[in-house]
């Protein structure tokens, strides 16, 4: 028996079948279970490189958002910056076109969870009381010789520096469904993070870099000009890029009890 042909689609049904049904799967892959992130500029030097693209598991936020699970100390988060930051800081208030602004989305790890008290003294960072021994990033900018012990973000948990969004605060208590993040980069102007746009809410994070999937080689070393805050040279063997984003050994010390 001979089928008859099935109708031509309409318009309409070819329009979704080409553009629209491939454009709402990506959408929905994107916004729930996985995106990448490209890396803009140097602050998580050296352990995150500009250029760099991360995976983003999309599908953990969720979860954390509906109550599930939380990240750790030592993840390393894509957020937007709070909106009185970027009100306040020209670099965290972007453009489209001049049609509209935005807050740009950053890359900083977490440092402290809802209710951690966070002090910070010649670049030396102390969660509850506890110092957070950073040598997995302060040791490579002692070599550069411009690792960060004298400015006021360098001393304060909080510094309002020439912005003025937050007070200078020698100690900061992370605030309930808040993080404070830092940028590895602890140079003078390394890093803008809640040393100086105070803490972020979970609301606003978008992700955590969980994994580093490009380039798929990179040069094994590179040196930093600390007048200049760019990199100077990539030298040395090509080594495999990809690598897992888990949190450095020292957070482990810090899983205390958080303190009210």
């Amino acid at each position: 028996m001979t089928r008859p042909d099935r109708p031509a689609p309409t318009a309409l049904q070819k329009l979704w079948k080409e553009l629209l049904e491939p454009i709402a799967f990506a959408v929905v892959i994107t916004q729930f279970v996985a995106t990448l992130v490209g890396v803009d500029g140097v602050s998580m030097m050296p352990n995150l490189r500009n250029g760099e693209r991360v995976f983003v598991p999309k599908y953990e936020t969720w979860l954390h958002k509906a109550g599930v699970g939380e990240f750790k100390r030592g993840d390393i988060l894509i957020f937007k910056p709070p909106r009185a930051a970027s009100a306040g800081i020209s670099n965290l208030n972007k453009s489209a076109f001049g049609l509209w602004t935005y807050r740009p989305f950053l890359i900083k790890r977490l440092i402290g969870l809802p209710g951690d008290r966070i002090s910070v003294t010649g670049g030396e960072v102390t969660v509850n009381g506890t110092p957070l021994d950073s040598s997995w990033t302060t040791a490579y900018w002692q070599e550069q010789g411009c690792w960060d012990t004298q400015s006021d973000l360098a001393n304060n948990a909080t510094a309002s520096v020439s912005y003025g969004v937050v007070q200078d605060s020698r100690e900061f208590t992370v605030p309930e469904g808040h993080y404070y993040v830092m940028g590895d980069n602890r140079t003078q102007n390394g890093s803008e993070d809640s040393r100086m746009i105070g803490a972020i809410e979970r609301r606003d994070v978008a992700g955590r870099a969980a994994a580093v999937v490009w380039p798929i080689m990179r040069k094994a070393n590179v040196t930093y000009d600390c007048n200049a805050g760019t990199v100077a040279e990539f030298s040395g063997d090509n080594v495999l890029n990809w690598r897992l984003l888990t949190p450095p050994a020292p957070f482990d010390a810090l899983k205390t009890p958080v303190t009210p």
